[in-house]
This record gives structure tokens, sequence and C-alpha cells, in this order.
């Protein structure tokens, strides 16, 4: 709302209630609603100016990772690879420390190639973990098990049934567990007395260390494969060059260890597909408009002569851009376009 441009921002969290769009409840869909172009402070601003600005308020907010698509744009980005970003590179294996690291490392690669935007790594590490590892020779000498120190932790943190209440029909289960504060408390949780065969207590530190770790966010496979993504969108260029060049530094900069492989995916694969049908046919196409003009003209000189104008109808696209670069700069120019034509 800083900015003069926007008109109000609303958020979707998690799963809808038709789960169509199947998210954690760490995901949010933020859609930015902006106020009519003649409402602007300057009307002539660039969308991609506005998305920069955008990008530059929101960057500083720790925790979070943006990207910045049209709705429709992002739902169909979804449709064809399950996920947001118009370009997905996904790298597979087997160790899930290593799929992080070659995330990153691709990451910082893509990154510093030109006309990549909203580059990140899924969200893979981060959850913290309560940790509690016995001290096997320690147990020993206690007369104690791995199961005794297991079931006591259990019913500390998770709960055991005790009993049931019965209030008419209804039957509710009586459970027996630490506090929130101290089942969140690494400190309180390590003086929990551990039972031992003589009757006595042991505090679980003396026969257990237990500390939080950084664990795993989620771990998430495709095909059977565990697998890390690496998204980013393209602004100011095409996205089919973007690739390539992006698959050329990812060739020479990441090393990609034996049993691991990268595949491409997003509206990236969506291009291809529609590459390889038009090499079939456009061909064809050409081929059926030649055989209909021999057919129709009773000579293949007079068919070759009038076919000789679709190489030159290849030039139809290039000739209005540039009428349209030499307008008069005078023209009246409605004031919502979002266009502004400059003259050459």
């Amino acid at each position: 709302m800083e900015m003069p441009e926007v008109e109000h921002v609303f958020s979707k969290i998690g799963s809808a209630e038709v789960a169509t769009d199947p998210v954690p409840p760490s995901v949010a869909d933020n859609f930015i609603i902006l106020k009519p172009r003649q409402l602007w402070p300057d009307p002539d601003k660039p969308k991609a100016e506005v998305v920069a600005d955008l990008e530059t308020l929101v960057t500083p907010i720790p925790g979070n990772q943006y990207e910045f698509l049209q709705p429709i744009q992002m739902r169909f980005n979804e449709l064809i690879a399950g996920v947001r970003a118009e370009l997905a590179v996904k790298v597979f294996g087997d160790d899930f420390d290593e799929l992080i690291h070659l995330g990153d490392e691709l990451q910082q690669v893509i990154g510093a190639i030109p006309g990549a935007a909203d580059v990140a790594v899924e969200q893979a590490t981060g959850l913290p973990v309560l940790t509690v590892e016995p001290r096997r020779t320690m147990l020993a000498r206690l007369g104690l098990t791995v199961m005794d120190l297991q079931d006591v932790v259990a019913t500390a943190l998770g709960g055991a049934t005790a009993g049931e209440l019965y209030e008419g029909d209804r039957r509710v289960d009586i459970v027996v567990r630490l506090a929130d504060d101290l089942r969140s408390d690494p400190d309180r949780l390590s003086a929990l007395p551990v039972p031992l065969p003589g009757g006595s207590f042991v505090p679980l530190a003396e026969v257990a260390d237990i500390r939080v770790v950084t664990g795993y966010n989620q771990i998430l496979r495709e095909n059977g494969k565990r697998r890390v993504v690496v998204t980013a969108n393209v602004r100011g260029r095409d996205l089919g060059s973007f690739v390539a060049e992006v698959q050329a530094a990812v060739g020479r900069q990441v090393e990609i260890p034996p049993s691991y492989w990268i595949a491409y995916d997003g509206t990236y694969r969506h291009l291809q597909s529609a590459a390889n049908r038009l090499a079939v046919v456009v061909p064809v196409t050409l081929l059926i408009i030649a055989v209909l003009l021999t057919l129709a003209l009773g000579s293949i000189i007079d068919a070759a002569i009038i076919f000789t104008g679709v190489p030159l109808a290849f030039t139809g696209a290039l000739l209005p851009w540039r009428c349209a670069a030499y307008r008069s700069p005078s023209r009246p120019r409605s004031a919502s376009s979002p266009y502004r034509a400059s003259p050459s």
C-alpha cells in the first residue's frame, strides 16, 4: 500500500475447499490489484518498472520467497509442470543433502544470467527439530534399554492414554503429557525424570543428548526419485534463448555427480512441444499449398512462381513493426494505454 499505483492487496493462504491447488499452509498467493493507469502519478510508467518497485519493497522482509506472475500465467505454469515459475530446473538423486547443495549452485549460476528474475530454490530445510539421542553406554550402566527411554520421551512429548472419561454417550481419552511450555524448552526437558529398575530416577540429560537441530522442511519426489527444484522467471528477453544460455552455463559450471541428473521444465517444456509440432506442421502445410497450386493452375512453373510469395510473407511481421516505429509523435494516444510509441 506504500505504492501509489496499488489499490488493494489480498491473500489466499493454503489450499482452497476445492483442492485444485494443493499447497501447504506456508504458501500464500498475494494478489496485488492496481489502480487504473490514468490514476497513477505517472500514467506512462512501464509495467516492468512497477514490478521492480514491488520487488524492492518486499525483498527485505525475511523468511519469504517471491515470484511475480499474472494469476492465469501462474495457473498454466502449474498445470504444465507443477511449478509456478516460467522455468524450473529439477535436480534428481538420492542424497537429499547433495540435492540441496546442487540447488544452491544452480541458483547462483542462473541468477548471474541476464534476464533472470525471481530465482529461488524451493525451501527444503529450516524446520527446527528436537532431537533426543540416547547415550547407550550410560543406559547399559544403569540397566536401561533404548525402548525404556523412548517410552518416557514419547509419553512426555507425544502423550499417552491413561484412561477414558465418560460423558453420557461420549467417551474422551485422558492423555498424560508435559505442558506445552515444558515440551518446547530443551533445557527444562533435560530435567525429565527417567525411572530406573531399582525405583529411583535419573534426569534425562544424564542418559541422552538433547538439542534442537535444523531439519528438512519437506522432501518431494517425482517418479519415485527425490528432487529439488530451482525456479526462475524471465524478463526482458525471450524464454528460448534464456534457457539455452542456462543449459550452457550449467554444463560448464555445475558438476553433476553420477546417478544424479537435471531436467528442465515449466513453460519451457510447452515451448519445446510447440516448436516440435511446428517443425512438422509447417513443412506439411507448405507442401499441401504447393500441391493445391499445381492442381489449380495445371503448371508446376506457374505454381512455383506464385509459391515464391511464401518466403516474402515472412517479412510481413517486420514491415508493420517498422512502420509503427515511424508514427508521428503528435498522434493522440489513449490515456489508459500501457504502452508509449517512441519515434525512431
